[in-house]
């Protein structure tokens, strides 16, 4: 990961030594401080806690690297639903996810207000909108699996950030599908406003994905539901989107609910250092894979809802 040396000099902005620097600040402080601000208590969390944990990042003068866009691949939809549980009984290890939305060029300051949207696969390597794609190996027709889940809309939402730019999701962990590793897509929207239940207007800041350890997700597909797709799993060192840097490409901290029984479920966390006054078109460029590559011939085949366009066959996802 490239990193540059703290700024002594106070004569220049923040923003002007990113500029000068390629992008970059001193990673380190706020990776534990945005963990364990992610994980507290949602009902105690206040202005006053955001400002203290702003200003002793600043005084540290510690911020998470910028993040890197990468593709959003072929499976996004609009108008996902603002909510914290997407999943809509999909069955599968359940996922805390926590993430923290920080202005990488202002001091790591939280971005409260911002909008996180995520979406990924089932445990069989399915997304909603596009469930007659074929995942690659040997799986279950997703309508197999016997969830009442809208085929449109499972495992896709929005959360608004709070006063410490935190959001909180409740989903599970997502299956493969080739020639993909473990992974969920996400956008950091700002400027817009929640209407009619989805989110509405405003700019997207980050275009990015976030991974998991080869060991726990192998370890994961091992368990029902997910041992009824068989075939070759893509590990991180052979995916085509995920570059080998770590928190700063997407790669998640993640911490068992029951140390000896996996099948209890993770909590995941991710600091996301962004710039709010960037917008970003979602095609990627640059680190972490951008256009990541071409997909199998035989994926992604799936329709769409009506009056959303198909998937590219060219786009990597």
């Amino acid at each position: 990961m490239d990193m540059t040396g703290n700024h002594k000099d106070t004569s220049i902005t923040r923003r002007r030594a990113l500029a000068v620097t390629g992008g970059t600040v001193t990673a380190g402080g706020l990776a534990v401080a945005g963990y364990q601000a992610a994980f507290a208590d949602d009902a105690t969390t206040t202005t006053a806690d955001a400002t203290a944990s702003a200003s002793a990042t600043s005084a540290g003068s510690e911020c998470m690297t910028l993040m890197s866009s990468v593709t959003e691949g072929p499976y996004y939809l609009d108008g996902a639903l603002v909510r914290k549980d997407i999943t809509e009984g999909k069955s599968g290890v359940p996922l805390t996810l926590r993430l923290t939305v920080v202005d990488a060029i202002d001091g790591c300051t939280p971005v409260p207000g911002a909008a996180v949207e995520i979406w990924h696969c089932d445990a069989w390597g399915y997304y909603s909108g596009y469930t007659t794609a074929n995942p690659g190996g040997s799986a279950p027709a997703e309508s197999e699996d016997g969830s009442t889940a809208n085929d449109n809309t499972y495992l896709r939402g929005y959360q608004i950030a709070n006063a410490n730019g935190v959001v909180k999701f409740e989903t599970i962990l997502p299956g493969w599908y080739t020639p993909r590793t473990c992974h969920i897509h996400l956008k950091v929207h700002t400027g817009g406003e929640k209407e009619d239940g989805t989110y509405e207007g405003g700019k997207v800041n980050y275009t990015g994905q976030l991974f998991f350890a080869d060991d726990i997700a192998e370890e994961i597909f091992t368990l029902e539901p997910y041992s009824q797709h068989s075939g070759s799993y893509t590990t991180l060192d052979n995916d085509m989107v995920y570059d080998g840097g770590g928190a700063s490409s997407g790669l998640l901290t993640l911490k068992a609910v029951h140390k000896k029984d996996p099948s209890k479920g993770y909590k995941g966390s991710l600091t996301l250092g962004v710039d709010p006054a960037a917008e970003n078109t979602g095609a990627g460029s640059g680190g972490g894979g951008g256009e990541g590559g071409m997909p199998p011939s035989d994926a992604p085949t799936g329709t769409p809802p009506s009056g959303r366009a198909s998937p590219s066959a060219a786009a990597s996802s």
